[in-house]
């Protein structure tokens, strides 16, 4: 069994336990030491509970040990609740017991101090060395709600939480961890699972995620992150979830340059770059909440309704201001609320001669207060439309228990007999109604814009398990170019790996320039070539449209000298001659290494304003044709590539074939390249291909 695999196992282990130590065990329920005894007793968790006291014979009324190394039982987790300095000797007389697993509630580690840093260090030595898993230190624990496993001493996971959710929640906050089961509680729903990371010793969330992605009790992940230190394995992670049909919702923390300063302060971590994040989350699938009510709305909802199988919608309402609404906002996130059938809109005239028969369709209070009049309208636009999901805003309607008895058994009827439909309640209700509509599979909201959104995500998820796996192009990379790679080596590579790039010549001399011009065709391009130089137009060393031999010599000679001049420490090695190339769509395509996922490649409209516009996509190489078509479609720019203006659609096989190449390559030389760059990449009218009219590639010294 590979090391992998054996950590793997050891984390299963200790996250269904059966067998749990308590080391600083309390007599005292309210302490830190004695709240996770307290916890599983009331729970009735079904497994062995060993505390250990130096002094006690008993604790909570179960029999008190010494040590670990005196409990006389196999034990498969231990819970660690002593002060930072103790921790380390602790868990190595865990590790030495053969224990699969310690969580360490201590803070005082790397979120303080450098001392801090060196005693979480000394934590993850351990692990790295020994078969034993740590989470924390800085963790109030886990809690397996289904087996009552309450390793925690977080006072809001009372005994009274449900005990069937199924929901897995991953975090790296503690107090987010109990915050979350008080919100769940307080909406009816509960959690399978329950995982503070803390500050990632050594269990991290990406292998929390995967261990709920492959948990039979759980069938939606939510991640709350401040940093991801481990990318691969995240995505390995996202990936399984990915594959097993289970959506992840994910807030993450440190979108802005304050947030990730925050977020660093916090968790002693760096954040990643938010760009790369989203690309990551976009590739496989998984939906970015942007707050806590949107987080808790989607995961909720994709716990309990099926996911639609269109973008079609039917909106049903008793106000027309609020279809209207409703209306517009379905179309901003993608959805299509197409009118209704002239036959439903038919019937329902002659239903409710005042009714609004479009889509939406306002019902009125007349209809709402006749349950007979509801039930045909409810089957009219259910059975007589094909629309993937229906969403209904009742007002004030059903504010109480006793107003939705009368729709109650209609509701159910139609859910029942239409199981892979999605339906979607909003309006004033209390508790009880939210319960009762979300026991028939009906997310609720007060909002009725918030029920558009999770309408949305749910489609979000649809969509992303239905994507078609490609098998990605794995052709063979040529090395890099040995010595310093400027644009005529760079653009050299590039064709040779497969990514086409212009014609192009480097020239020495003005009589070099005007041959390989004539030898191209007028008009051409000059461009300064010199080791380091990047940004060569900001330093006057680009002349376009040169149409004669003249205007070559006087190109080149010009360039040669304003670069001099501005530049005296380059060491100019000629200038490079292209053709000019014109009718193409002028794009970048490029490559960045990030600390945290590796080489991500990145698409948008080049040129100039490529930075001040910011309208660009990105994906974790390496990924297939489909991903780049994707990664394309994200951008506002795309539309310029279908054609505008009478403009003819450009070549955008020949770009995500590019894009698909590209990630290719900077997979293959992860270790060694820091970033490549083609802009402009021009990419011609459809058929005609596409090519780097620049490039730069910049390596690790």
């Amino acid at each position: 069994m590979s090391d992998m695999a054996m950590r793997a196992q050891g984390l299963r282990r200790m996250l269904r336990a059966q067998s749990v130590a308590v080391i600083g065990a309390s007599a005292d329920a309210s302490r830190v030491g004695g709240r996770p005894i307290a916890l599983m007793q009331g729970y009735g968790f079904n497994g062995a509970i060993h505390p250990v006291n130096l002094k006690a014979d008993t604790i909570q009324g179960l029999p008190a040990w010494r040590s670990v190394a005196d409990i006389p039982a196999e034990v498969d987790l231990a819970i660690c609740s002593v002060p930072a300095e103790q921790v380390a000797e602790t868990v190595r007389q865990c590790a030495a017991r053969g224990i699969p697993g310690v969580i360490v509630f201590a803070g005082g580690f790397a979120e303080v101090d450098e001392a801090g840093r060196a005693r979480q260090e000394e934590l993850a030595q351990i692990a790295r060395t020994s078969s034993i898993r740590i989470l924390g230190p800085n963790s109030v624990g886990f809690a397996d709600f289904r087996r009552g496993l309450v390793a925690s001493f977080h006072p809001a996971f009372p005994p009274s939480m449900p005990r069937d959710g199924r929901i897995g929640l991953v975090t790296q906050s503690g107090a987010f961890a109990g915050m979350s089961s008080l919100l769940a509680a307080a909406r009816g729903g509960s959690f399978s699972y329950v995982l503070a990371t803390g500050n990632e010793a050594d269990v991290e969330v990406a292998e929390c995620v995967a261990f709920l992605a492959e948990d039979e009790n759980t069938d939606v992940i939510l991640c709350y992150i401040e940093t991801c230190r481990d990318g691969p394995r995240m995505i390995e992670a996202l990936a399984l979830a990915q594959k097993r049909r289970k959506p992840v919702v994910v807030v993450k923390l440190g979108r802005t340059e304050a947030g990730a300063r925050a977020a660093q302060s916090h968790s002693a971590a760096l954040a990643g770059a938010d760009a790369i994040y989203d690309a990551v989350f976009r590739q496989f699938g998984v939906y970015r909440a942007r707050s806590l009510e949107e987080f808790f709305d989607v995961g909720f909802a994709a716990a309990i309704a099926p996911l639609p199988k269109g973008d079609s919608l039917g909106i049903m309402t008793v106000s027309g201001g609020a279809g209207v609404l409703l209306a517009d906002t379905a179309v901003d996130y993608g959805l299509s609320v197409d009118p209704l059938p002239e036959a439903c809109r038919q019937e329902m005239r002659e239903l409710v001669p005042i009714a609004g028969v479009e889509n939406p369709l306002d019902l009125t209070g007349y209809v709402i207060n006749s349950p007979p009049l509801f039930s045909r309208a409810m089957r009219m636009i259910v059975e007589g439309t094909d629309f993937a999901s229906i969403s209904a805003y009742q007002g004030g309607l059903y504010r109480n228990r006793q107003a939705i008895e009368p729709h109650l058994p209609i509701w159910r009827a139609v859910r029942q007999d239409h199981p892979n439909r999605l339906f979607t309640l909003s309006g004033f209700m209390d508790g009880d109604c939210h319960r009762a509509f979300e026991a028939l599979g009906i997310p609720t909201y007060r909002e009725p814009t918030h029920a558009i959104r999770a309408t949305a995500a749910l489609r979000h998820f649809a969509r992303a398990f239905a994507r078609e796996k490609t098998v990605r192009r794995k052709t063979a990379t040529p090395p890099l170019p040995t010595g310093p790679i400027d644009e005529p080596e760079a653009l050299g590579f590039l064709q040779e790996a497969g990514i086409p790039a212009a014609p192009h010549r480097l020239a020495g001399s003005p009589d070099e320039a005007v041959a390989a011009a004539e030898a191209f065709g007028f008009p051409v391009a000059l461009k300064i070539v010199a080791s380091g130089l990047i940004h060569k137009s900001d330093i006057g060393g680009v002349r376009l449209n040169l149409a004669n031999a003249e205007a070559v010599r006087a190109g080149f000679d010009s360039i040669v000298t304003v670069v001099r001049q501005a530049r005296p420490d380059l060491a100019i090695r000629g200038c490079l001659v292209m053709p000019m190339q014109r009718g193409g769509v002028e794009c970048i395509i490029g490559t960045v290494r990030d600390p945290s996922f590796g080489p991500a490649v990145m698409f948008g409209l080049g040129g100039v304003l490529v930075e001040v516009l910011k309208d660009v996509s990105f994906r974790i190489a390496p990924f297939d044709v489909a991903e780049a078509h994707r990664m394309i479609d994200e951008t506002r720019g795309a539309v310029i590539l279908n054609g505008v203006r009478g403009a003819p659609p450009a070549d955008r096989e020949a770009l995500a074939l590019a894009l698909a190449r590209l990630s290719e390559i900077a997979h293959a030389h992860a270790a060694s390249v820091r970033s490549i760059e083609a802009n402009p990449f021009m990419v011609f009218p459809r058929g005609q291909g596409a090519a780097a009219v620049d490039a730069v590639i910049e390596r690790d010294s």
